[in-house]
């Protein structure tokens, strides 16, 4: 972190990534190119969980190679009289890999589902159509810093 007075505590960080709607997700994809993808996620106890097909890019480039970056960007805010924003943003570093347990693969995609679905949408229907088609991933912290920026 180069600008160490911009820097957010990792508590203000970890109340973005639990608030944020998406995030975006970078892997290294083919040809050692990276590909990075906006996301649904949610976190919970320092790790971060997305969903995704049983096949395609991001999967095969997460079972290539497990290092992975995870960015979210909080909601632009203005302080009265001031014209420009106030950003937040949380950059993880870290490993990410399959959830390969089933029963903690469907809880995991049922608090997702909390994150995401309208209230008194039917998620045990949700579940019995998708959840066997679906791949959990879980992304370990290993680094994360938060950053403030005035985009002055």
């Amino acid at each position: 972190m180069r600008r160490v007075k911009q820097e957010l505590p990792e508590e203000e960080c970890m109340e973005i990534l639990t608030k944020a709607p998406r995030g975006f997700l970078s892997v290294i994809g083919d040809g050692g190119y990276p590909y990075s993808v906006p996301i649904n996620f949610f976190q919970e106890d320092g790790r971060i969980y997305f969903h995704c097909a049983r096949e395609g890019h991001k999967l095969y480039a997460v079972r290539s190679c497990d290092k992975a970056c995870f960015t979210v960007i909080d909601e632009p805010s203005k302080e009265p009289g001031d014209w420009w924003y106030h950003v937040r943003s949380v950059i993880c570093f870290g490993r990410i890999c399959e959830v390969s347990d089933e029963v903690r693969h469907d809880a995991l995609l049922r608090k997702l589902g909390l994150k995401y679905f309208p209230e008194g949408y039917d998620m045990e229907d949700d579940m019995r159509r998708n959840a066997p088609r679906a791949v959990v991933l879980e992304f370990r912290i290993e680094h994360m810093t938060g950053k403030r920026v005035k985009e002055k």
